[in-house]
């Protein structure tokens, strides 16, 4: 049972009444986890087949997401590979009220760890763009890695805090998510951190911020676009007051929906979530496009030659940045702010030669490059860190690959092929 807060406590029996019994109660049972298949690389019904972990009912409000049991969910060849993402189950109800579709204008103002950005960004199957922000440096590195496991290309993080997008972007998204921070009453199983740091004063500061992020929110929300506002948490003040408060100062915006789910009535720690769609002419403000910093002839005949060698598809939009050669998203615009992600890195030109990167083996699906199947056993085994024996046949760059699906690098030289997945990303 969790060690509730004596003042939250209170504050729930007020607002819950004859149901705060079964809320209390529901603090006794353990937090309920949720998988949700990254359908840019698998399909539902596939990764039914293969899945590593026991499945068990489908979330209601996201379809491709089950419920599991497993604690070791996140440590599998198949996490590994991208194929699905472990998120808590009832914050996968904000992110489709957005209804994103391919070839729009996506924003998630407060992204990490990634769990709803990505969320959104597969519905967009790699056409259009998408912003996925976090302002502090350490969560977007967590962000931008995530987003690389789950091999999408059509994405770029940054590290701005949202006013600075807002500026940059300016009138730009059809569509906006503001997951904001927030108390977290919905994370107190999950961690004793965010028991130990409630406070009414918290709720209050974080309503101030929850508010101006909001503000950054509308200026980067196109007229006629839709916005997502939610939090994983139970106060008012965060949340129907929040909205109340920003439709009073925003007449342009009407309330479409929302959603309150309590721990006790769904299988989840529960969330709040609202959407919101902004009066006026359908239309983005135009945004100058990426000045695109093409490499040399010279070393795009070495990337070329290398697509040729271990590839069986060709990447464009490239952009140069340094040594590292990356493909942007198509249409992509200047950015103007911190960026740790532009689409897809490729690789990096070092001494003449061209050496690609884990992002660009991670972006590949079944069938696009050459590669080297591996068992399980192997697969492990590459994922830890290890070198394998290989054809002797094979040289040169190939991506490993366990039932079909992307791991990472190696090159193989003399029937050993040589591990080159960062160190970062093994387990």
């Amino acid at each position: 049972m969790v060690d509730l807060p004596e003042q939250f406590k209170k504050k729930m029996s007020s607002l819950l009444a004859n149901k705060y019994g079964e809320f209390l109660a529901s603090y006794g049972a353990p937090a309920y986890k949720a998988v949700r298949v990254n359908t840019l690389k698998i399909s539902v019904g596939d990764f039914i087949k293969l899945a590593p972990v026991d499945l068990g009912g489908p979330v209601p409000w996201e379809e491709s997401a089950f419920y599991v049991s497993d604690s070791h969910a996140g440590k599998t060849i198949a996490h590994a590979a991208g194929l699905y993402y472990v998120q808590e189950p009832s914050a996968m109800c904000a992110a489709p009220l957005l209804d994103v579709r391919e070839g729009e204008r996506v924003l998630d103002l407060c992204s990490a760890p990634g769990g709803k950005g990505t969320q959104m960004a597969q519905k967009m199957c790699g056409k259009g763009i998408i912003v996925l922000n976090e302002i502090n440096f350490s969560r977007a590195k967590i962000l931008s890695r995530n987003v690389e496991r789950l091999g999408i290309r059509n994405a770029v993080v940054t590290c701005a805090p949202p006013a600075a997008i807002a500026s940059s972007f300016c009138g730009y998204f059809d569509k906006v998510l503001v997951d904001a921070p927030c108390s977290g009453e919905g994370m107190f199983k999950k961690e004793e951190n965010a028991v130990r740091e409630w406070s009414e004063a918290n709720v209050a500061a974080c309503a101030v911020r929850q508010s101006q992020i909001l503000q950054s929110a509308d200026l980067a929300l196109a007229e006629g676009g839709k916005l997502v506002y939610s939090t994983c948490t139970f106060s008012p003040e965060e949340d129907e007051v929040q909205i109340q408060n920003f439709l009073a100062s925003h007449p342009a915006y009407t309330l479409v929906k929302s959603i309150k789910l309590y721990p006790h009535e769904c299988k989840g720690e529960g969330h709040f979530a609202a959407l919101l769609s902004k009066g006026g002419s359908s239309g983005n403000t135009p945004k100058p496009a990426l000045k695109a910093v093409l490499p040399d002839k010279t070393k795009l005949k070495i990337y070329r030659q290398f697509e040729e060698a271990s590839l069986k598809i060709s990447f464009d939009n490239l952009h140069l940045a340094g040594d590292a050669l990356y493909s942007a998203p198509e249409g992509c615009p200047e950015i103007g702010v911190q960026m740790l992600r532009l689409g897809v890195r490729l690789g990096s030109f070092i001494n003449g030669r061209f050496e690609p990167d884990h992002s660009l083996a991670m972006a590949l699906k079944c069938g696009e490059a050459a590669c080297v199947e591996v068992d399980g056993a192997n697969a492990l085994s590459y994922l830890g860190g290890n070198t394998f024996l290989c054809d002797e046949k094979l040289s040169g760059w190939r991506v490993v690959t366990y039932r079909g699906y992307p791991l990472g690098w190696c090159k193989a030289v003399g029937g050993v092929a040589k591990n080159h997945l960062p160190k970062g990303v093994r387990i």
